[in-house]
């Protein structure tokens, strides 16, 4: 990899966003842009939003009218992508991060905002990479399997002692 720019802006005005979040979104995308050995300079941008204005977009792009956590709108299909002939980087797409939700979403799993970002950040790279979690069992686990990997290089692993209650033997 050559190198990635992430262009990040703050649509949102219920949650400051803490310091060190930028950073860490651009080592984020850095580090799955890494392992997955992607060829090239490349570009990323990165929203922070609210859970109105995420709803919005879900309901307008996926006809879904609930707000959710994070979108990816990748702009490559099959490994090809738009080349930015300005900046000479390959143009991946755009990812849209609700804070409310992450928020909400880390307080519920018990673990840092820091941590739910990364995740998140994480996840929606590998979507804009091509991989899909919807239908596919298998593909859902390839996905997790990456996105941890890369979390615990970056320092942010999952906390051990959660485990779903599906997950318990009894």
């Amino acid at each position: 990899m050559d190198g990635v720019k992430v262009a990040i802006s703050n649509r949102q005005k219920a949650v400051k966003i803490p310091t060190g979040i930028r950073l860490l979104v651009r080592r984020c995308c850095s580090a799955v842009l890494t392992q997955e050995e992607f060829q090239g300079a490349a570009e990323v941008s990165v929203s922070f939003v609210d859970n109105e204005q995420i709803r919005e977009l879900n309901h307008e792009f996926r006809d879904k009218d609930t707000a959710t956590d994070v979108l990816s709108f990748p702009l490559g299909e099959n490994g090809v992508y738009d080349y930015n002939n300005e900046t000479g980087a390959y143009m991946l797409g755009d990812i849209v991060i609700s804070v409310e939700r992450a928020i909400e979403q880390a307080q519920m799993y018990g673990h840092s905002l820091r941590r739910e970002i990364g995740f998140l950040t994480v996840h929606s790279m590998l979507h804009l990479l091509g991989y899909d979690h919807e239908g596919d069992h298998l593909e859902a686990l390839r996905m997790r399997e990456k996105e941890e990997l890369v979390l615990t290089k970056l320092g942010l692993q999952r906390d051990m002692s959660f485990v779903p209650e599906e997950d318990v033997d009894a």
